[in-house]
């Protein structure tokens, strides 16, 4: 007897990393797919929670390494969810900050497909908070930003420009290659002394970190060998952190 097929779409956010900061929303959308479509940025743990005999397909995107374009991933979530059923695409952090999301989504729902949306805790503001830094603050900061670092044409966004302009802390993502260029736009603006905390890989046990100021960050984070994935966060909310003063006397000393 033919399986009566009932296509939908589940957008999932996986969080920043660590397993365990998956909604249990999500945990439960895991359980009911018929198929799983996943991210590069989805750590492997969370598929052990997808039942025995559901299909997994990695779709990842990362820097000059594309697995499937987005156009192709549209097509395919549809494909899917007329030949399976229920599609789970499970995308890291919350699928509507620089997650392509809604894209998808809209795109589902041209064919009719029915759609739902789990959200995610975003790494622009967990692995601040992970890492004892408030991205608000009374008194010190009224507004945060979140920012990518690479548009689409592979510039800098101008936005950076503009944050680095007010007194709000700045969360860039995907900004690690440009850090110079971010850098020389808060040196322009004469802050130089400003917080600056970098964290790559942010929640998992493999999490690397460097801490400064616009003045020293560039220096610390050749040291430390601090790689992509990484958050940037800029702001004088950074010094909140335990180990800044310390960490600022250090390297201005090796600096010197």
């Amino acid at each position: 007897m033919k399986r009566n097929i009932q296509p939908r779409l589940t957008l999932v956010g996986a969080g920043p990393g660590d397993p365990e900061l998956i909604t249990l929303k999500g945990l439960q959308a895991l359980l009911d797919a018929d198929i799983i479509l996943y991210d590069a940025l989805v750590n492997p743990e969370l598929l052990k929670h997808v039942p025995v005999g559901v299909r997994k397909i990695f779709v990842g995107k990362r820097r000059r390494a594309h697995t499937y374009s987005q156009d192709q991933i549209n097509a395919l979530i549809v494909d899917l969810a007329f030949s399976y059923g229920h599609v789970v695409r499970l995308k890291g952090g919350d699928p509507f900050v620089f997650g392509r999301g809604y894209e998808e989504m809209h795109y589902a729902e041209s064919f009719n497909i029915e759609t739902t949306y789990i959200p995610g805790i975003s790494s622009s503001i967990a692995l601040a908070g992970l890492q004892g830094i408030p991205v608000t603050h009374r008194g010190v900061s009224e507004s945060f930003w979140v920012i990518t670092g690479t548009t689409s044409s592979g510039a800098l966004s101008r936005d950076i420009e503009i944050a680095a302009q007010s007194s709000a802390t700045v969360i860039i993502l995907m900004g690690l290659e440009k850090l110079s260029e971010i850098i020389s736009l808060y040196r322009k603006q004469k802050k130089d002394d400003i917080g600056v905390a970098i964290i790559q890989n942010g929640s998992l046990p493999t999490e690397n970190m460097a801490i400064g100021t616009v003045d020293t960050i560039e220096e610390i984070a050749r040291q430390e060998g601090i790689g992509t994935p990484a958050v940037i966060i800029i702001g004088e909310t950074v010094k909140n952190h335990k180990d800044f003063p310390q960490s600022l006397a250090n390297w201005k000393y090796l600096l010197n």
